[in-house]
């Protein structure tokens, strides 16, 4: 069935944005297969679905791992919708031959310019306003109404200096901030930012704002947790634009509760699309749901390049972006 008529079959567990969907359609060696829901695909539905195709675009909320691999045995490649890719287990799809493509630095802009409406968000308290305006309880202006944090001059801490990182560096640069990161190596910067590489324990207890922008792994899972949150200045804020499970979601409702910081702003969760009840009901958090990314130009980018990704492994290409390069040795 996945090479019926001489057409691979190609499985796209979401519809992606307009022109990556005229693109596969207009594929004469393409047979394509499209989750008709406007939710992600059930386990049964992806199970089913990667069983009978050729080429597989996947979203980051699909799980790919050694029983989905082992129920595909057509599958040529996966093309993830996403620049993170833990979701997928690389290794096995490496143990198969199986490309494994990504779409880094598309949504790089996209992804910086939300971490710094999440952060100013955050320390202007603008969510509470807004409710305060719309509840009808808004009484005039006041000396004391709603007083937040100020951002120029103050110390920001960057968690994982990749692309993402950087350009939300070189926005703070316009506040005037002192920029402190913690990552496992030395980064080259660009003339116009200036950073200094710290120890996460020191970035922790100096930063006034500590923005996560790390990918998933057994490292970084719960990598701001319980210790992490302590070493934290009650001024500061935290915000995550990376992926949930880097933040421990129950301790930092306890950090909270505490007053052991100021405040957070999360796009991301641990059991997206649930979040932790403590987190609902407090002033002090910001909360977005996943939303980074989420612009016309990134999105529709990023369909292009998991399209053109998957396209060229049927043809016989490599893609532009793959994680594990070594199944083409």
């Amino acid at each position: 069935m996945s090479e019926a008529h001489g057409a691979a079959t190609v499985y796209v567990t979401r519809a992606l944005p307009e022109a990556a969907m005229t693109r596969l359609e207009e594929a004469d060696d393409v047979r394509l297969v499209v989750n008709p829901h406007d939710r992600p695909v059930t386990r049964e539905e992806l199970l089913a679905g990667a069983g009978e195709c050729a080429a597989l675009i996947c979203q980051l909320v699909d799980g790919i791992d050694e029983e989905l691999l082992a129920a595909a045995p057509g599958l040529k490649v996966v093309a993830n919708y996403a620049v993170g890719y833990d979701n997928v287990d690389v290794a096995a799809a490496t143990a198969r031959r199986i490309p494994v493509t990504n779409t880094p630095g598309v949504l790089t802009d996209a992804t910086a310019d939300h971490t710094w409406a999440l952060l100013l968000a955050a320390a202007r308290r603008v969510v509470e306003g807004d409710r305060l305006v719309r509840d009808g309880r808004w009484r005039g202006w006041a000396p004391q109404l709603l007083l937040g944090r100020g951002v120029a001059g103050k110390t920001l801490g960057i968690v994982g200096l990749g692309r993402i990182g950087l350009a939300v560096a070189r926005r703070a640069q316009g506040f005037g901030m002192r920029i402190l990161y913690a990552s496992r190596r030395v980064r080259p910067l660009p003339p116009e930012v200036t950073a200094e590489r710290v120890p996460l324990e020191r970035l922790l207890a100096e930063a006034d704002f500590v923005s996560v922008h790390v990918p998933l792994g057994e490292q970084t899972r719960h990598l701001i947790g319980a210790a992490a949150l302590e070493a934290m200045k009650p001024s500061a804020y935290l915000i995550n634009t990376a992926r949930g499970p880097v933040v421990d979601e129950a301790a930092l409702v306890a950090a909270l509760e505490a007053g052991s910081l100021a405040g957070a702003a999360l796009d991301v969760f641990e059991e997206e699309p649930a979040v932790h009840p403590g987190l609902l009901g407090r002033d002090d958090v910001v909360l977005a749901p996943h939303t980074a990314s989420a612009t016309l130009e990134a999105r529709t980018a990023m369909g292009r390049i998991a399209v053109d990704n998957a396209l060229a492994v049927l043809r016989g290409q490599r893609p532009a972006s793959c994680v594990n390069p070594e199944v083409f040795d």
